[in-house]
């Protein structure tokens, strides 16, 4: 340890002493902590223990605060430089800023975050694959969402015994498994419990009040914070500046001065141009710029015309478009235009079509009226041109007539002819362009008048003398560089040396060889300009800058050019510059210049600057270096107010009052150097032109408006300007204020240099939940590794938090030369805010931190103690509303002459049917070509169900009873197959066949059906036999295992002895099994009454007979799919046209196809279905119709589901296919579940689906509201087709169990002759499921048995109608209870959220949302490039937050198909959890939101 300090055995020091330094250099090695902080630390670990080591001053050990090495080692400090008279010590230099960073981060360094993983093949070869975070395995991890910690909803805490997942974890034998079965060894989980670490952290103080947003959920409002410090001082005065000297020797205008020079002294150069090797390509002299201008005056105004009328009239505007490297040609352009009495417009080259802001630029131009511009030979050749070789018309500009105005193209005028051009008064003289914050571009229109006072004002201000050399590295377009460069340097016959970006970029010192070389009086530069020469400064001995009497600092006002300036002074002081030679200026377009510090020996006070709290200021108060040792900003005085000029500093928001002296307001001016207007824009040119500012009495402090400058800052000592940020770069984050640039350079004291480029960090605000959130976008070196950045990015936000006490909400990097650049360098923020929110800023690294930032969520609902059911019967009963209560028709009135309805039993239908209409066709099944494979009439379908019943009991040996396995793909074997086990007493299941190409996943489900169903025999083809028992089954399942597995494509033809008959109607009939969205596997017992009973009312409901023709496109395995596929046509008699829904996939037309040949009336399909023909043959419709679809003969089609109606899906069906007679209300939903295959079915009478706009955030609240359409925040629902004859419906509260009212939210329950009697479970624990199936209201009527569906929806009378002449109740369902996420206390339905992301970017294919230790994750499906998928981050997370009021954990970016989906279309949101959490998704990029 002596190494690194003094001898330490001298002092004998304490455990804990030893223990912490020990700890110190731990952190040391590992690069925890940085070695000045390190020695910071030290040195204040061993201050108390060696109060006087090698005699350093003691108070400089226990603060510590010289940057550079701490004093253990140093016994003599470093000499301090001279300096202007009042700098204290070198603390209030401006690389403090560093240390305070580095000291910021030092508290954080315990602190891990997880690093988002990345595929290798996304945007970097990166080592994030090897990033493992600790894992930190709780077996389950704390709710940090909510304070509450509350138990679940009581249903779903009901166990599924008979459940496995649909598919096996990978695995499980050594998985850990936390309560929800979900693994937690893999490296996603370990990341998420990280995060969990990162959430522990305590939040902001709690916060009291509310606004309403409404009564639902009220958005917290910022208080103010009672300890803030607020202003102290009196009321400021006016300031006034010197006046303006009213001196002979000024020309009357500036067009007097140039005809003066250009007649008198027409050799006296006027302007050298630079070329980017840095010699003269050009000097401009005074008779020339006379003679050219004059020519291009008598040019413009006499030589075009258009029908022999002059083009332009005195007052038009002209866009002058020149290249910063051809300021000759530009200076002529001007001054001729204001000889010709034309108002310029200078604008940047449009280099492409779609340049950052060049459609703005446009808009300016329209509004202006601008028809011509002026360009040079060389500048019209580079831009874009058209076909026909004219310039290219740029998005959103108007059509403009290019003039080229070099020399050979001009006219010289005649002796006699004079300029009648009056350059005085109140008229335009020019327009500057100016962007806002937003990125919407106006003209600042300057007068004469103005024109003249600025460049008297700035040559009084600056000493600026006759024949004095300028270097100016500034644009000469715009601001500053036009106004000394162009202006005010001819008005006093300067000689102007132009050094332009290019070659800066080229040789940064080529400005200061320049004032060496000219001997230069003045230099205008920006502090980006000193910075650059600096790095490049090193092996130049020979340049002096003693001729330098100003060094003007054009952005001055940005209070981080200070460092700029201490470090120029510092390196080139021994180079022969002055300290008081370095001037800052404050300009801005509105008020041009605002401020100029002058040179002592011009009357200047000395120079002073202010180390101010940044807490202080973030409340707009000025306090001077408080305790917060590390939050501090130095400024430095822009100078004193121009001569002839009024300024104060008015309050930013609300009426203009004077502030404090120790307040930040605006600066505002009254000059008569300021500009007149926004050009065209009076409402803005009032509020910014014509301010009047007032005392706290309410008084105007002048008769004269002052113009707002956009600059914040206050009066100082000495009368002297200190700006300390801009309006634009204003960020109101809670009540705070914070400055984009001061995040700037506390990001860029994160040792930058290593990650990320300097110049190119843009910070800007996006407003998500009523507020203000910063996002920081940088351009990241190419050579930084993901993990390097990553770290850059934790530390970033560690020191903004620490520093500002504000939150960094988003950050990005981005890949370098990626940002839109400002036309000189610079990053084009307004533009990359709108690419952030536009998503399509492509960043290659995204850190988001809403959990921190976002502290106005609503609180989370607590649960009330809940009204008692008999309570709420009475409170709907005084409110007048009903029992929430619906029925289909009566079966019993439904006199029903078929013959069918006397047999109870399937098998006896289908036997009578093949007994009397033996040739009555009743399956007709199709292939992909609309081929007819195979039909079955009543007789062969007998035939064909007696040989496997036959099989079953000689082959197998099976007797009644027995469980048989089907597994067929959808067909006419698997009808037969089904009617052969009711035949012989067996009791069938369905089960669906597995996917040859994907066997690892679809096999174990096939397995687990087959064991859990207790299967004797497997009933199958050949093909599928020898797949299930292949090599690749094998890998994935022991085929061993297997049951009797019978093929049936081969049997023998026999006659069965005897058929089968039941005892009694309750015996059971088949076994439906199917896999829940929530990946519980659920089969349940159908019994021969329920079935006939099901039937029964489908045939009622849909009007089927044997005349009939049904197209069915479902999966035939389990639920009303089934049913429709091998029940209804044996029972009914119609004829089933069958379309398997795998057929589509080579031919997605095949389904409508088969409805208009077969002219069926009705039909029913899934939503994949759906989905696949709105997708596939949307744009196909015309191609269609030629082929002869024709779909006017359907009159109803059903979309068979077990979830909320997708209405955007039914109505974009409907729309595309009215084309093909696809009647408007054709389109309808069912809806059925486990307990009930069928409730609801829309049928062919009765009145239409209904659709009711409900309030999503009073769903949340399980509440139900009704709302107009289009009101904000609503969801249409509509309902799930009519309720079927014989069923009834209540709607009970899910946790007391009592009935509600109309149009409440409650779970459904369902009584009806074809309820399933039960789940069917291997263990026989039908006692765990007796509630759903059996299920007694707590009060009212406590007779009726219910089966519960677990769905959530509501019953609503309506005005319409039904066939009874009664009126018609409708169902609505809202969602599955097993679904629903439980986040702050409030319950939401995963497709909401779901439908909110899809909604947020065009390439979100498909999305889905779960839960994991009460953290939301968002898995999306990106429908694009893999290098766009960070722009998701950000807009996901933003729409969340919006319309959810929740903050989502993780994001993780997928490729499309990888969210798994049922037959049904249903999203398996459960499978894909346990994917996520068991690194099985391959996922394009992982976020962690932290």
């Amino acid at each position: 340890m002596a190494e690194r300090g003094c001898p330490l055995e001298a002092v004998p020091l304490p455990a804990e002493v030893r223990e912490s330094l020990a700890e110190l250099e731990l952190e040391l090695s590992e690069g925890d902590i940085t070695q000045k902080g390190y020695e910071k630390k030290r040195a204040k670990l061993l201050a108390r223990y060696a109060p006087l080591i090698q005699g350093a001053d003691p108070s400089l050990q226990a603060e510590s605060r010289l940057p550079g090495p701490a004093p253990s080692t140093a016994p003599t400090l470093r000499p301090q430089k001279p300096r202007p008279s009042n700098t204290r010590d070198e603390r209030f230099r401006s690389d403090v800023h560093t240390e305070a960073v580095q000291a910021a981060l030092a508290k954080y360094r315990e602190r891990k975050m997880p690093m988002p993983s990345k595929r290798r093949s996304a945007l970097a070869p990166a080592s994030a694959e090897a990033y493992t975070p600790p894992a930190d395995l709780h077996a389950d991890p704390p709710d940090v969402t909510t304070g509450l910690g509350q138990p679940r909803h009581a249903y779903r805490e009901r166990p599924q015994p008979a459940s496995g997942r649909g598919a096996p974890r990978a695995g499980s034998g050594s998985v850990l498994e936390t309560a929800g079965g979900v693994p937690v060894n893999s490296r996603v989980s370990s990341k998420i419990q990280q995060l969990l670490n990162t959430l522990k952290r305590p939040k902001r103080p709690p916060l009291k009040e509310f606004f309403v947003d409404d009564f639902e959920e009220l958005l917290e409002v910022q208080q103010p914070d009672p300890n803030q410090p607020k202003p102290e001082g009196s009321q400021m005065a006016v300031l006034k500046g010197e006046p303006l000297a009213a001196s002979t020797a000024w020309p009357p205008s500036l067009l007097a001065a140039l005809r003066q020079w250009g007649t008198t002294q027409p050799r006296a150069p006027c302007l050298t141009a630079l070329d980017t090797a840095g010699k003269a390509t050009c000097t401009l002299t005074y008779g020339k710029l006379w003679s050219r201008s004059l020519k291009l005056a008598y040019t413009l105004l006499n030589k075009l015309t258009s029908k022999n009328e002059r083009l332009l009239k005195p007052g038009d505007r002209v866009a002058l478009v020149f290249p910063n490297s051809d300021p000759v040609m530009f200076t002529v352009a001007f001054y001729g235009c204001l000889l010709a009495e034309l108002v310029p417009v200078p604008i940047e080259v449009p280099l492409t079509r779609k340049d950052a802001g060049s459609q703005q630029i446009g808009f300016l131009l329209g509004s202006c009226g601008v028809a011509l511009a002026l360009t040079t030979d060389a500048c019209q050749k580079g831009l874009p041109k058209a076909q026909t070789g004219e310039v290219a018309t740029f998005k959103g500009w108007p059509p403009l007539t290019w003039l080229v105005i070099d020399g050979k193209h001009l006219t010289k005028p005649p002796k006699d002819w004079h300029p009648s051009a009056q350059d005085v008064g109140a008229g335009t003289a020019y327009i500057e362009y100016k962007t806002s914050k937003e990125g919407s571009t106006v003209g600042v229109a300057v007068s004469h008048a103005s024109l003249l006072a600025q460049c008297q004002a700035l040559t009084q201000a600056c000493g600026y003398a006759e024949a004095e050399t300028l270097t100016n590295v500034l644009d000469f377009k715009r601001d500053a560089g036009l106004w000394h460069g162009v202006l005010t340097s001819v008005m006093n016959r300067m000689h102007v040396v132009s050094v332009p970006y290019a070659l800066m970029k080229v040789n940064p010192l080529s400005w200061i060889q320049k004032v060496c070389a000219y001997k230069a009086r003045a230099a205008l530069v920006k502090s980006r300009d000193m910075h650059w020469s600096l790095l490049a400064q090193r092996g130049q001995r020979d340049v002096s800058l003693s001729s330098l009497r100003m060094l003007i600092v054009a952005d001055g006002a940005n209070p981080w050019s200070i460092s700029s300036c201490d470090a120029f002074l510092d390196v080139f002081r021994s180079r022969g510059l002055r300290p008081e030679v370095v001037c800052p200026c404050a300009t801005c377009p509105e008020a041009l210049t605002v401020a100029i510090r002058r040179p002592p020996d011009l009357g200047g006070p000395p120079p002073r600057r202010a180390v101010l709290s940044m807490g202080g200021l973030s409340h707009g108060v000025i306090r001077v270096d408080a305790e917060e040792k590390l939050s501090v900003l130095t400024v430095q005085d822009v100078g004193q107010v121009m001569p002839g000029a009024s300024v104060c500093v008015v309050k930013v928001e609300g009426t203009p009052y004077l502030c404090k002296t120790d307040e930040v307001g605006e600066i505002c001016v009254d000059s008569s150097t300021a500009a007149a207007a926004y050009y065209g824009l009076l409402g803005i040119t009032k509020s910014v032109f014509e301010t009047v500012p007032v005392t706290v009495a309410g008084a105007p402090v002048s008769d004269r408006p002052f113009t707002r400058t956009g600059l914040l800052g206050f009066i100082g000592p000495d009368d002297l300007v200190f700006v300390v940020g801009k309006l634009d770069g204003l960020m109101v984050v809670g009540a705070r204020r914070h400055n984009a640039d001061d995040i700037v350079a506390t990001a860029l004291a994160v040792e930058p240099m290593k990650f990320v480029y300097r110049g190119r960090i843009a910070v800007f605000s996006v407003t998500v939940l009523r507020d203000d959130r910063i996002v920081l976008v940088a351009e990241q070196r190419p050579d930084a590794s993901e993990e390097d950045s990553f770290q850059w990015m934790s530390r970033v936000l560690q020191a903004i938090d620490s520093i500002h006490q504000v939150g960094v909400y988003c950050l990005a990097l981005v890949p370098a030369n990626t940002l839109p650049k400002a036309p000189l360098g610079g990053i084009h923020i307004s533009e990359t805010k709108q690419r952030f929110l536009e998503g399509v800023l492509h960043p290659c690294n995204v850190l988001m931190c809403p959990h921190t930032c976002v502290t106005n969520l609503p609180k989370p609902r607590q649960k009330q103690p809940e009204v008692g059911p008999a309570s709420m019967i009475v409170g709907n009963l005084v409110a007048g509303k009903r029992i929430a209560q619906a029925s289909g028709r009566e079966l019993t009135h439904l006199e029903d002459s078929d013959q069918a309805r006397k047999f109870l039993f399937l098998p006896d239908v289908l036997q009578w049917r093949a007994h009397t209409t033996p040739e009555h066709p009743l399956f007709l099944l199709l292939n992909a070509k609309g081929t007819v494979t195979s039909t079955a009439t009543c007789v062969q379908l007998h035939k064909r169900a007696e040989r496997v019943a036959a099989a079953l009991t000689e082959k197998a040996r099976l007797s009644a009873g027995a469980h048989v396995a089907l597994v067929y793909p959808p067909g006419l074997e698997l009808i037969a197959a089904f009617y052969g086990c009711l035949y012989c007493g067996c009791v069938p299941v369905t089960v669906r066949p597995p996917h040859p190409q994907n066997l690892a996943t679809t096999l174990p489900t096939v397995k687990m059906i087959v064991e859990v169903s207790t299967s004797a025999c497997v009933l199958t083809t050949q093909a599928i036999m020898r797949l299930l028992r292949s090599k690749e089954a094998a890998a994935t399942v022991d085929v061993r295992t297997w049951p009797t597995i019978l093929d049936t494509d081969d049997i023998p033809k026999k006659k069965l002895g005897s058929i089968f008959r039941p005892p009694s109607p309750d015996v059971l009939a088949y076994l439906d099994f199917s896999v829940s969205t929530t990946g519980i596997l659920a089969g349940v017992k159908m019994s021969h009454a329920a079935t006939s009973a099901l039937c029964r009312s489908i045939k009622l409901q849909c009007e089927l007979y044997p005349s009939r023709q049904v197209a069915i496109c479902l999966d035939p395995y389990c639920g009303l799919g089934f049913a429709l596929w091998c029940l209804c046509s044996v029972y009914s008699g119609h004829q089933s046209v069958l379309v398997p829904p795998p057929e589509l996939e080579s031919n997605v037309s095949l389904w409508l196809w088969a409805v208009s040949q077969y002219k069926a009336r009705v039909t029913f399909c899934s939503y994949s279905v759906m989905e696949m023909c709105a997708r596939g043959l949307g744009a196909q419709t015309a191609v269609l119709r030629t082929k002869g679809v024709n779909l006017s003969c359907v009159r109803t089609c059903m979309v068979v589901a077990e979830e909320r109606p997708r209405i955007a899906l039914t109505q974009s069906f409907s729309k595309l296919f009215r084309d093909l007679g696809l009647p408007a209300r054709a389109v309808s939903t069912t809806f059925g579940c486990r307990v009930n295959v069928a409730i609801c079915l829309q049928g062919t009478a009765g009145p239409d689906p209904t659709t009711v706009y409900v309030d999503t955030r009073a769903l949340r609240h399980d509440r139900v509201r009704l709302v107009e359409r289009g009101s904000p925040h609503s969801l249409p629902l509509t309902e799930s087709g009519k309720i079927l004859p014989g069923v009834k419906v209540i709607i009970a509260h899910t946790e007391t169990k009592g009935p509600l009212g109309d149009s409440h939210l409650g779970e459904i329950w369902v009584s009806s002759p074809h309820n399933a009697t039960g789940y069917y479970t291997v263990y026989g624990e039908e006692g765990l499921q007796a509630d759903h199936f059996s299920a007694r209201l707590s009060f009212g009527d406590t007779q009726t048995v219910w089966a519960r569906t677990g769905f959530l929806g509501f019953l609503r009378r309506t005005e319409l109608t039904d066939a009874s002449g009664e009126r018609h109740d409708a169902l609505y369902v809202v969602g599955s209870l097993d679904e629903t996420l439980e986040l702050r206390g409030m319950r939401y339905h995963p497709i909401d959220i779901e439908a909110s992301v899809i909604r947020a970017h065009r390439s979100v294919a498909e999305c889905a949302v779960f839960t994991w230790t009460n953290l939301l994750v968002v898995v999306v499906e990106l429908d694009g490039l893999e290098q766009d998928a960070l722009d998701l981050v950000a807009l996901v997370t933003n729409v969340v937050l919006e319309e959810h009021h929740l903050v989502v954990g993780v994001v993780v970016i997928v490729d499309p198909g990888v969210i798994p989906i049922n037959s049904r279309g249903e999203k398996q949101r459960m499978h894909l959890r346990d994917g996520f959490l068991a690194d099985q998704l391959d996922p394009i990029y992982v976020a962690y939101n932290m």
